[in-house]
């Protein structure tokens, strides 16, 4: 069996990247080193980035346990792409002044999505 998560791993790991330069940027750019004083710009690519942080490494996780069990291969990428797609759209909604509030719910639920399809698989295939 090939493995393709690889590949949306792959990807995460270069928008992670670029959300960290960005907050990077961001920070010189205001003149903050830590926290996010009063600054709205520093605030939404430090939130961006976190929240990438928060639920990207459990997705990925369990799109792994599903691959690795001989999950079909058409959803795992169905579930990367999703997963992909999810952080995109989160990134892009919350990073806008004002707040895009259709892409960021879309991203959030999207990414709750991949969360859960991934966690009912799991559990179903390997408690009956």
């Amino acid at each position: 069996m090939i493995s393709v998560l690889p590949i949306y791993a792959s990807i995460l790991a270069f928008l992670y990247v670029y959300l960290s330069v960005r907050t990077i940027r961001t920070r010189r750019k205001v003149g903050i080193g830590l926290g996010h004083g009063d600054s709205q710009e520093l605030l939404r690519a430090i939130r961006v980035h976190a929240n990438f942080a928060e639920y990207v490494p459990l997705s990925l996780v369990l799109i792994f346990l599903l691959e690795s069990t001989a999950g079909p291969t058409l959803l795992v990428h169905a579930l990367g792409a999703s997963l992909v797609a999810a952080r995109l759209s989160h990134a892009f909604g919350v990073s806008r002044v004002p707040e895009n509030f259709i892409f960021r719910v879309a991203g959030m639920g999207l990414t709750f999505t991949v969360m859960t399809v991934s966690a009912a698989y799991l559990f179903l295939v390997h408690t009956f």
